[in-house]
């Protein structure tokens, strides 16, 4: 059975900062890592992941810097903040509490 997006629906920002905590990336890494992760059974849509990076930039979890590739386009990095790695604590404390929750409840 494949896990489908409905699942993991609210819980973008969550995966992104998990993927910018292990190191800075750039979009279509980090789509491209959570394919590689998931067996290609999960992929964030562009407009979705663009629109994680813009919330997270608002609310300071994140910040964005250009690349210096000297082959190819420029890209914009992100970095988790202090204020991100914050969040990711709470994101998962509470992905935790709501496992645990349906687990009781689907037994």
């Amino acid at each position: 059975m494949s896990i489908t997006s409905d699942i993991l629906r609210g819980h973008t920002d969550a995966i992104i900062l998990a993927h910018l905590l292990e190191q800075d990336s750039y979009g279509y890494q980090i789509n491209k890592d959570i394919m590689k992760k998931t067996d290609n059974k999960y992929e964030l849509k562009e407009a979705t992941l663009y629109s994680a990076f813009k919330r997270l930039e608002q609310a300071g979890c994140i910040r964005t810097y250009w690349g210096d590739e000297t082959v190819g386009a420029r890209r914009r990095y992100y970095a988790v903040t202090e204020e991100g790695r914050k969040a990711y604590q709470i994101y998962k404390r509470e992905w935790e509490e709501a496992k645990a929750m349906i687990d009781q409840l689907i037994k």
